[in-house]
């Protein structure tokens, strides 16, 4: 039987996308929708878009776009690396392209420039990476760059009264237009929660993996969910965005 599988922000740990891959029990015939921030952090960076583009080939995935895979997608293009980025976890993906020939950079800017800035299901379900500050929705976005990172959305709904019905004139606007919205961006490790969060009609599904915590995939339909090792236990050596 297919599933339909959300899975947060990577930054670079290959090692815990594997694990997850596996523990998930992932199969070919499951949809996998990758919600950004593949790149910077931790040292494999290339070798996760290696991964994912030889993936796409066998399976149907979704990738969108985060500001960090923005920021990746530019330096690749025109060789930029702001300050910025570099202190931001570029550094260690910059060093995994150390060996990598021109076509085969040319084939990870291809990748990166093919990935969406977000995703609507049939069943009315928004996969975003960060949000958006629009009434109307993301397709009525005045900046772009909001879908990599806006946190007004999440922010939002971790301050909602939780006794807000849907039905209140207070309810915000922008959480009304979709069944549920998948995010990524703010980990749920700085409201002190180590697994997806759920507030409002929103599941957060960055657990940290940069940082001191894990990488997380679950199943859009059941909640059912597996996690990684934590990230620094993968890579002892070190220090990711920490």
């Amino acid at each position: 039987m297919s599933r339909t599988l959300v899975i947060g922000d990577i930054h670079g740990g290959f090692k815990a996308l594997q694990q997850v891959l596996e523990r998930a029990g992932v199969t070919g015939q499951d949809q996998l929708i990758f919600l950004g921030d593949y790149v910077d952090g931790w040292s494999e960076s290339s070798q996760i878009i290696q991964f994912l583009i030889e993936l796409s080939g066998k399976q149907n995935c979704i990738f969108i776009k985060g500001n960090h895979d923005a920021w990746c997608e530019d330096w690749l293009s025109s060789g930029n690396s702001p300050d910025l980025w570099l202190f931001s976890g570029g550094k260690s993906t910059v060093e995994s392209y150390r060996n990598y020939t021109d076509e085969e950079l040319e084939a990870h800017l291809e990748f990166f420039q093919r990935m969406r800035s977000y995703y609507v299901d049939d069943k009315n379900r928004l996969f975003i990476h960060a949000g958006y500050a629009s009434m109307h929705g993301p397709e009525k976005e005045v900046y772009s760059s909001n879908y990599r990172w806006d946190r007004t959305l999440w922010e939002t709904a971790v301050a909602m009264d939780r006794k807000l019905s849907k039905d209140s004139r207070l309810y915000p606007k922008r959480l009304l237009l979709y069944n549920e919205i998948f995010i990524g961006h703010t980990p749920t490790l700085d409201i002190g929660i180590s697994h997806p969060a759920h507030k409002a009609n929103i599941w957060n599904m960055d657990t940290g993996a940069a940082y001191t915590g894990v990488l997380s995939i679950m199943d859009i339909d059941t909640k059912d969910f597996w996690q990684s090792d934590p990230l620094p236990f993968l890579y002892p050596d070190e220090r990711g965005r920490n």
